[in-house]
């Protein structure tokens, strides 16, 4: 006889190609009221179980009837915090924090989640571009105030994974 899981583990099975295949109510759309699925795939059952362990253990951090309250800013260091920090190497995290505290917050960070267009963000990278350089305490103010485009690129890639987990998420 088979043994049996506890509600919210999710369940796995074997598809017709071969692999293994984990399933799991990730929550429930506010709107409709339908169950919101996310799925794991590996070549075997136990690797499957290690995925859909963490996958369910990341899901937890996440409520997603709350996707209306957030702001970019909340969702910004929710999403490092949860997704990119455990991830990361040091040098990286620096960045990432400097990249969010220093510009994303105070460019964009005010912004609702589910209001911002892409309108707003091409101009907030115009806008680092132009003068997004951050005038530091006790140090001689700045006469150029652009920004490199390496920074912006970091902060678009940065800014770019962020909302395509929040899309994921809904």
């Amino acid at each position: 006889m088979a043994k049996r899981i506890a509600n919210g583990e999710g369940n796995i099975r074997k598809r017709s190609d071969g692999r293994w295949e984990g399933r799991f109510t990730a929550g429930y759309d506010p709107e409709s009221g339908k169950r919101i699925i996310k799925n794991v795939l590996g070549r075997t059952q136990a690797e499957v179980k290690e995925k859909l362990k963490a996958a369910i253990a990341e899901g937890q951090h996440l409520d997603i009837s709350k996707a209306g309250n957030y702001t970019v800013a909340t969702w910004v260091r929710t999403w490092y915090e949860v997704y990119a920090e455990p991830r990361i190497r040091p040098n990286t995290r620096e960045y990432y924090t400097n990249y969010i505290e220093n510009y994303i917050v105070p460019g964009i960070g005010k912004i609702k989640l589910d209001k911002l267009t892409t309108i707003q963000i091409q101009r907030f990278y115009n806008n680092l571009q132009k003068n997004g350089r951050v005038q530091r305490k006790g140090y001689p103010e700045l006469k150029d105030k652009s920004l490199s485009s390496r920074v912006v690129r970091g902060v678009h890639a940065l800014l770019s994974n962020c909302l395509d987990q929040a899309v994921a998420e809904r």
